[in-house]
């Protein structure tokens, strides 16, 4: 059997060929995803290099639909992997932890028993007071690598289970307190600076 026949056959046109479109969407997808992510992060390095791949494989599962218009199986497999991807992407994404965050913690009481216990992790933190709607609070605010953000909720939680806290996203950082796990020479390489 020739390739080409082997392209031609119903098995390919109507098994194959809608599977190998779906994965290609699924693939693109979660690239587009990553590279959404690594452009709001401001890592210039990785965005483009992800954009290529993903646009080469776009156009790859695209150009089998135009050929194979008549085949409604490729329609509805180009729209699945379009779902499944977002949902791969994000789980990636959240998977790698890449990137630094802010937390914000609201305290009323124990401010800094919770100060402690950050700072025996290795975090840096900083304490300032405050007035809120129910009388003065004290906010605690740190940067740390994302994947430690679990960590540094479970340290949350061991305070207060329904302590206030704010999680913001932060492109760089530079001259702090940092955990000395080696995680700040991972995030150097994908564009966080620490100087």
């Amino acid at each position: 059997m020739s390739f080409d026949s082997l392209f031609q056959s119903d098995w390919f046109q109507w098994g194959i060929l809608p599977l190998l479109i779906f994965v290609a969407r699924i693939s693109d997808v979660s690239l587009m995803t990553l590279r959404i992510v690594f452009s709001a992060q401001g890592r210039r390095s990785l965005a483009p290099v992800v954009g290529f791949f993903e646009v080469l494989i776009w156009i790859l599962a695209i150009g089998q639909i135009m050929r194979n218009l008549t085949n409604p199986l490729t329609y509805l497999a180009y729209a699945a992997g379009f779902a499944a991807g977002n949902y791969i992407g994000l789980f990636i994404e959240q998977k790698l932890a890449i990137g630094t965050v802010a937390v914000r913690i609201f305290l009323k009481q124990d401010s800094d028993r919770l100060m402690e216990l950050l700072k025996e992790k290795g975090f840096g933190v900083t304490k300032l007071p405050a007035m809120g709607t129910q009388g003065s609070i004290d906010i605690l605010y740190t940067l740390i690598p994302r994947r430690h953000l679990r960590q540094v909720e479970e340290l949350i939680h061991q305070i207060d289970p329904k302590t206030f806290f704010t999680v913001e996203e932060i492109r760089t950082a530079s001259r702090g307190v940092f955990p000395s796990t080696g995680d700040w020479q991972i995030l150097q390489a994908f564009g966080t600076r620490r100087k």
